[in-house]
């Protein structure tokens, strides 16, 4: 099965990939992986996305399409994949139907107010990567006993102006899947097993 997640930052996109993709066998296809991967491979196309960062530009979308055609062309793709993080914006959901078949697109639903809430009271540990929420109450990293901190665009204004910008991205891109028949709404505010369980059955596989 070949599927695309969508949902806004602090949706829970990474944590229900990785159960999605265990329960069905797939890999995850993760545009910032697969971009690292490719410059770090020093393949043509990372390479040109590489001299974009390097400038501090965004990388076009044709270079971001054809790193992740690259990818999709490889052998664990064959049986079906899940795309996390791509397509961000419509030219990229148009170019991408140009040379695959989706079969579903997930978009997980959160309430902004629960979004703001889980993003501004993450805090994450610089020494391990850790990453926990002032719910929980730890005051220190439980890994390595380092402080835990908050990433810069967690702070609420900047996570109110990323769910504008996802909201302004996105809202083309849920019209042209559901214009297909491909959108699945799954709302993703519940515990996380009762959400996993939700999308299993949207795709049709619980």
């Amino acid at each position: 099965m070949k599927i695309v997640f969508l949902g806004p930052p602090g949706a829970g996109k990474g944590t229900q990939a990785e159960k999605i993709v265990a329960r069905l066998g797939i890999p995850q296809i993760s545009t910032g992986e697969i971009l690292r991967r490719a410059i770090r491979e020093k393949t043509q196309t990372g390479l040109e996305a590489q001299s974009y960062i390097e400038k501090g530009a965004l990388v076009p979308d044709d270079v971001v399409v054809r790193i992740v055609r690259e990818r999709l062309a490889e052998e664990d793709c064959r049986g079906g994949y899940l795309l996390d993080g791509f397509p961000r914006t419509l030219p990229q959901a148009e170019a991408l139907a140009t040379f695959e078949k989706i079969d579903a697109v997930v978009t997980l639903m959160v309430p902004q107010e629960l979004l703001i809430h889980r993003l501004s009271g993450r805090r994450v540990c610089a020494a391990c990567g850790y990453t926990t929420h002032v719910d929980r109450g730890e005051e220190k990293c439980p890994k390595c006993a380092q402080n835990l901190t908050q990433r810069k665009d967690d702070a609420p204004e900047s996570v109110k102006n990323r769910l504008v910008v996802y909201e302004e991205q996105t809202k083309p891109l849920v019209d042209y899947y559901a214009g297909q028949g491909l959108l699945k709404n799954v709302d993703g505010a519940g515990e996380l097993e009762d959400v996993t369980k939700a999308i299993l059955a949207a795709l049709g596989c619980n």
